[in-house]
C-alpha cells in the first residue's frame, strides 16, 4: 500500500507538555470479567511505549463488542485497563504504571484527571466508545469532542481501519497533517500485508475458509487474478461442491450464492487456475458431536454435515503449501472450536508454519488457529484485523488510513 503523505508516530513531535490520543483496537474477548486473549493489547504496546517514552500524556481509546450505542456493563473496558496495566508493568517499563480509567469520555472529571495525569507513571484509557451512538454513526461532534482531548492523534487500530467510525475516520478532520499519524502496529500491518498484495513471490497460494461464500466473494475474485493455487475449505466449500452437483447432506449451503460459486469455478477453469476443493470430510450429525466420522470421498451422507476437511484433503493441501513461495490464509477449515473437528485447521496451520514460504495470516479465526496450534511465532505476519486485512488484499482503501493523508476529501 502506498503510504505517501502519511506520517507515523515516530514522525510526530511528541514531547513534554503535549497530549496524544491513540486509537487502539482493544476489541478482545472477555471471560468472567477478565481478558481471555490479550493478543491485540500486546500488539499495541510498541506504539504505547513509544508515546510514553516521548514524555507526552497518553490517552487511549477503543471499542469493545457490539453495544447498542449505550452503556453495557458486560462490555466495559475496565478489565482491559487492568490487563494493560499488568502488561506495561511486566513487558515494557521498569517501574509500575497506572492506567487511569474515567467513567466518561469527556467532561470536567476527565479534564481534571487529564490535568493531573503524570506522564511518567500514568496513562488514561477511555470507556468503550461504542457506548455512544456518535461513534458508529460517524458523528462529527463526537469526533470533535474526542479530538479536543489531545494535541496529536495516532491511529493504531488496524482492526477498525476499514470502518468510517468517528474515532477512526471523522476525527482526522480536526488535526492537521503535522498532528496526526499512524502507529507502529499499522506500519507493521501494511508492510506485512504488502508482501502479498504488491510483490508476491510465485508460486502464490491462498487458503480461504470460513462459513460463507457471501463474505469472501470480493477477495476470492481478487485472489483469482493473483494466485497460482486457491485452496478452499471450511463451510463455504459446501456451496461450491453443491454447485458442482455433489451431495453435501445437511451441510451449510448458501443457495442464493450457488450461481456465484458456479461462476467462480468456471472462471478458474477458463484461466487454468488450480482451485482445490475438499476431497473428503470430517462429518457429524451436529456441531457439538464428540467425534468425527470421515467420508471416503467428497460426497457427504444424508443426515450428516461437513464440519472439517478429511485426511486426503489435508494431505493435498499440505503438498501444495510445501511448494509455495507466498501464502495468504484467511478463515478456518472446519469447526475448530470443537476438538473433534479441529484437526484439519490445526494440521494446515502447522504445514504453513513448516513451509519456507512468506506466510501471512489474515486475522480473525485463522489468527486464533495458529495461536492455538502453537505456531504463530513461525508465521511471517499474523494480522490483527480480519475485515481490514481482507479489504486491503482486495485492493480497497481503508478509510482509517486514507484519512490520515493531507487534504483527504472527507465525505460531505
Amino acid at each position: 500500500m502506498d503510504t505517501t503523505g502519511i506520517k507515523f508516530i515516530d514522525d510526530l513531535a511528541l514531547g513534554e507538555e503535549t497530549t496524544v490520543l491513540i486509537r487502539v483496537d482493544f476489541n478482545v474477548p472477555l471471560d468472567n470479567g477478565k481478558v481471555a486473549d490479550d493478543t491485540r493489547i500486546k500488539a499495541a504496546l510498541p506504539t504505547i511505549t513509544h508515546a510514553i517514552e516521548s514524555k507526552a500524556k497518553v490517552i487511549l481509546c477503543s471499542h469493545l463488542g457490539r453495544p447498542k450505542g449505550e452503556p453495557d456493563p458486560k462490555l466495559s473496558l475496565e478489565p482491559v485497563a487492568a490487563r494493560l496495566a499488568e502488561l506495561i508493568d511486566t513487558d515494557t517499563l521498569l517501574y509500575d504504571f497506572e492506567v487511569v480509567f474515567p467513567e466518561n469520555i469527556a467532561g470536567d472529571d476527565v479534564d481534571t484527571l487529564l490535568t493531573e495525569l503524570n506522564p511518567n507513571r500514568q496513562i488514561m484509557l477511555l470507556e468503550n466508545l461504542r457506548f455512544y451512538p456518535g461513534e458508529k454513526g460517524g458523528d462529527d461532534d463526537f469526533a470533535k469532542t474526542l479530538a479536543g482531548l489531545a494535541d496529536f492523534y495516532v491511529n493504531d487500530a488496524f482492526g477498525a481501519a476499514h470502518r468510517k467510525h468517528a474515532s477512526v475516520y471523522q476525527i482526522n478532520k480536526f488535526f492537521d497533517r503535522h498532528h496526526k499519524g499512524a502507529g507502529l502496529l499499522i506500519r507493521r500491518e501494511l508492510e506485512g500485508l504488502g508482501r502479498v498484495t504488491d510483490r508476491p513471490e510465485k508460486p502464490y497460494v491462498a487458503i480461504i475458509g470460513g462459513a460463507k461464500v457471501s463474505d469472501k466473494l470480493s477477495v476470492l475474485r481478487t485472489l483469482m487474478e493473483r494466485v497460482d493455487t486457491l485452496l478452499i475449505g471450511g463451510a463455504m466449500a459446501y456451496t461450491f461442491l453443491a454447485a458442482q452437483g455433489v451431495s453435501v447432506g445437511n451441510s451449510l449451503v448458501e443457495e442464493d450464492y450457488m450461481a456465484e460459486a458456479k461462476s467462480i469455478l468456471e472462471r478458474a477453469r477458463l484461466h487454468n487456475l488450480d482451485l482445490v476443493l475438499p476431497l473428503d470430510h470430517g462429518v457429524g450429525e451436529a456441531l457439538d458431536d464428540g467425534e468425527a466420522d470421515y467420508t471416503a470421498d467428497e460426497v457427504i451422507p444424508d443426515g450428516t454435515m461437513g464440519l472439517d476437511i478429511g485426511p486426503k484433503t489435508r494431505e493435498k493441501f499440505a503438498e501444495v503449501i510445501a511448494e509455495a513461495s507466498t501464502i495468504f490464509w484467511n478463515g478456518p477449515l472446519g469447526v475448530f472450536e470443537n476438538e473433534a473437528f479441529a484437526r484439519g485447521t490445526m494440521e494446515i496451520a502447522k504445514a504453513v508454519a513448516d513451509s519456507s514460504a512468506y506466510s501471512v495470516i489474515g486475522g480473525g479465526d485463522s489468527a486464533a488457529a495458529v495461536v492455538r496450534a502453537g505456531v504463530a511465532e513461525q508465521i511471517n505476519h499474523v494480522s490483527t484485523g480480519g475485515g481490514a486485512s481482507l479489504q486491503l488484499v482486495e485492493g480497497k482503501p481503508l478509510p482509517g488510513i486514507e484519512s490520515l493523508r493531507p487534504n483527504h476529501p472527507f465525505d460531505a
